[in-house]
């Protein structure tokens, strides 16, 4: 398995305190990231003066989006997290397949999954026009998530900035980095190990699955006998009439069979009932003892949740690229500049 360190990036970490809309002061941390001798430096507020219109116009199009289609909401958290799990948080996911070179769409976590790109591209267009060459893609992917949250009812956060987009992609890196949906605990917890992830960041971030659905052929061991022992009768027979109507490739069922367009703490209360969609999300309650606690203290303390969410974005959306690498930032999010006619 190809896996990234953060011990391998060169970091330099200034703490100070930036208090939220909520009244909530967190530490804010500014992080430093060497890259073939050059520093990219992660930062609140970067375009403050560079490009201001830059988080409305993000907004504008992730609220517009999503009051179209709510499902986009969590399709763009999942870009985000699908980015920054292969080589940090650089926008290889968006890169396209050329007739040289083979991006991550076509990864098998990625392949037929993935939405979203299209917003991307008008995001990335509204700001060229704006302030060109200023705004990276991978910035985008990380407002954009958090907005999607945001405009689904969750907390917000003030994003970091100043990320590099990648010149490449590693779609090996995309299938062996990415957690799949029928993983167990001691699985998940190597993959988020790799990348600096406590078991804790791991079992708030699988929160993000408070929203979202997901296709049949990703569960369908739940519905043919394995991995079920644990499952609420009802959920399973519901599940099981909704995926034999049709091909379960395409029919998709709700992550949060309660409030699946809300972001909340209804995820970690279906796990406690037997009603975790993906085997990968109901073993955080039935798989180990202290994932299931953690598990708990959520269903008991929503704020909890929110809180702890918040931070492990932020520290999700720090994972730099390898040292020695190079980055840009892109015209076109689906190309490199070299390639962008």
């Amino acid at each position: 398995m190809a896996s990234f360190y953060l011990a391998s990036f060169c970091i330099m970490v200034l703490s100070f305190s930036v208090t939220f809309a909520s009244g909530n002061s967190v530490p804010n941390k500014s992080k430093e990231t060497c890259i073939n001798d050059a520093t990219i430096v992660l930062s609140f507020g970067l375009y403050q003066k560079s490009c201001p219109e830059a988080e409305p116009i993000i907004y504008s199009w992730v609220e517009r989006t999503v009051s179209q289609d709510p499902r986009m909401a969590a399709s763009l958290l999942r870009l985000h997290f699908h980015d920054c799990f292969v080589n940090g948080c650089d926008a290889s996911v968006l890169l396209d397949d050329t007739p040289n070179f083979t991006g991550e769409k076509t990864a098998a976590p990625n392949l037929n999954s993935l939405r979203g790109f299209e917003v991307i591209d008008s995001i990335k267009a509204d700001l060229e026009l704006a302030c060109p060459q200023t705004v990276s893609c991978a910035d985008i992917l990380a407002i954009a998530a958090r907005d999607s949250v945001v405009l689904s009812g969750g907390w917000g956060w003030e994003v970091q900035m100043g990320r590099k987009d990648s010149l490449t992609a590693s779609r090996k890196a995309a299938n062996n980095n990415i957690p799949g949906p029928n993983s167990n605990v001691a699985t998940l917890v190597s993959n988020f190990q790799n990348l600096g992830f406590s078991l804790q960041d791991m079992v708030t971030l699988s929160g993000a699955h408070t929203i979202g659905r997901a296709r049949c052929s990703t569960f369908s061991s739940r519905l043919n006998g394995g991995s079920n022992s644990d499952m609420n009768l009802d959920f399973l027979q519901s599940l099981q009439q909704l995926c034999s109507v049709s091909d379960t490739n395409t029919t998709l069922a709700n992550l949060d069979d309660m409030t699946p367009s809300t972001f909340d703490n209804q995820y970690y209360v279906n796990l406690l009932l037997g009603k975790g969609l993906l085997v990968s999300d109901q073993v955080l309650a039935t798989g180990d003892d202290n994932t299931r606690e953690i598990v708990q203290t959520y269903v008991d303390d929503p704020s909890a949740f929110f809180e702890d969410f918040k931070n492990s974005m932020l520290k999700m959306g720090s994972l730099a690229p390898p040292t020695g690498t190079t980055g840009e930032i892109r015209v076109n999010c689906r190309v490199v500049n070299q390639f962008n006619s």
